[in-house]
């Protein structure tokens, strides 16, 4: 086995060890919030599919309390893939549904985003520096595997591999990725209006502003209409596409 050769697999198998672990590590923050408990998932089709969440880098997953039977087969759970995403309205996660312990993990979550501690607020502005400068980063390691390519007798090599170094670096980039808005940051753990575009018309939610991402923005402590007409305290999240910060708001109610 030449040195050549030996170079181009380990160079492969690194960029294939280093993609797998950034996928299998990232997930959508406001999703991630949701992971773990009963959910109503509301599509923009008037769908509402409800189960336990489990969230995934690539899809979101559904888990029933008891199967769906039909004539054919029965179900036990739904599941939602990430290029599907763009068709949810939102998703919310009703606390009077929640068990003791969750309730507790709620709470103790909403007071937290109300009043973060030191540290909190610490890494949160150290993350906020380093998704301003991703693509400054990406860059730099552009140009350095550019330099490696032409400097070193490696490089030759690295110069047949560059759909792998392209690869790693569109990992890197969706895993970095934190969409900062330095308004919305002012406003985080603070209560705001959510203006959400529903195939009805506008709906308006007033909640404290608990994250957002490139994709998703999340807001807790609303009141949400059910399927019944009755009001209940929920916590929400809603695609960036279809929802935006539109008013700053200390007032309770939505």
């Amino acid at each position: 086995m030449n040195d050549t050769f030996l170079i181009t697999v380990v160079f492969i198998i690194a960029c294939t060890f280093v993609g797998a672990f950034i996928k299998g590590r990232s997930r959508d923050r406001c999703l991630k919030d949701i992971d773990g408990y009963p959910v109503t998932l509301r599509m923009k089709d008037s769908q509402l599919i409800w189960g336990r969440a489990r969230v995934e880098n690539g899809c979101m997953e559904l888990a029933y309390d008891k199967p769906h039977e039909n004539e054919r087969h029965a179900e036990t759970s739904y599941i939602l893939y990430k290029g599907e995403y763009d068709n949810i309205l939102m998703v919310i996660r009703y606390t009077d549904n929640l068990n003791a312990a969750e309730s507790a993990s709620r709470s103790g979550d909403l007071e937290r985003t109300k009043n973060p501690s030191r540290l909190s607020r610490m890494l949160r502005s150290v993350r906020n520096i380093f998704g301003t400068i991703r693509d400054s980063l990406m860059e730099l390691t552009g140009l350095l595997i550019g330099q490696m390519q032409s400097m070193t007798p490696a490089g030759k090599v690295l110069k047949g591999q560059d759909k792998y170094v392209a690869q790693m670096q569109q990992e890197g980039i969706s895993a970095m990725s934190t969409a900062y808005e330095p308004v919305l940051e002012r406003y985080m753990g603070k209560r705001v209006v959510l203006a959400v575009s529903a195939p009805a018309g506008k709906e308006e939610y007033s909640g404290v502003l608990k994250e957002y991402t490139a994709k998703f923005v999340e807001i807790l402590d609303t009141e949400y209409r059910d399927p019944d007409g009755k009001y209940k305290r929920a916590d929400i999240v809603v695609l960036r596409s279809g929802g935006i910060v539109r008013h700053a708001g200390e007032r309770e109610g939505a």
